[in-house]
């Protein structure tokens, strides 16, 4: 089903065992819990498919077809869940003016038309993402830092086009030059 480990994201970690009927604790690596359905099926870091027998989002609890007793489930521990950008935009909706971090992989950010650098990750700190800029080569050779951290806010995100992958944005080059 899922096997070009490159072109998948990471959307959860199975986590410790809970009770005896296979239940496992599930940690979110994403913000789109309705993916996690019966019969959903998710790819691991070992290249199987496994199926969701069960989830219940309140208690955060999954269980997965064939790992419905304690000591199948028990090897599924710190299994990680992987997901295609395809079944991803299938299956989770966004608002307006919300995007996935993957589209924004590889963008340009521009600062008052000037190019900053290019976004290589985005990281989660708390209740906010920050996008993880390689700074331009050109800023690179004058001195400034070779990556640099943006905070995903109003404050400083004014906007992205997802079709030419470039986010415009307000005093990065500050954050830029007290790198």
């Amino acid at each position: 089903m899922m096997n070009n480990q490159s072109s998948l994201i990471e959307v959860a970690q199975v986590g410790r065992l809970v009770g005896l009927k296979g239940e496992l604790k599930l940690h979110l690596h994403c913000d789109f819990p309705e993916q996690f359905q019966k019969g959903s099926k998710f790819s691991t870091q070992k290249n199987e498919t496994l199926e969701i027998h069960s989830y219940n989002a309140k208690s955060g609890l999954i269980s997965f077809v064939g790992y419905q007793n304690r000591e199948a489930a028990s090897k599924l521990v710190n299994t990680f869940l992987l997901t295609t950008h395809e079944n991803s935009a299938k299956e989770c909706h966004l608002q307006e003016g919300e995007f996935f971090w993957f589209d924004m992989m590889g963008s340009r950010i521009i600062d008052d038309e000037k190019c900053l650098g290019i976004v290589e990750e985005i990281e989660r700190i708390a209740a906010t993402d920050y996008l993880v800029v390689s700074t331009d080569d050109t800023l690179v050779q004058s001195g400034m830092v070779k990556s640099f951290y943006i905070p995903y806010i109003d404050r400083y995100i004014v906007s992205f086009d997802v079709e030419k992958k470039e986010i415009h944005t307000k005093d990065c080059l500050g954050i830029l030059e007290n790198s």
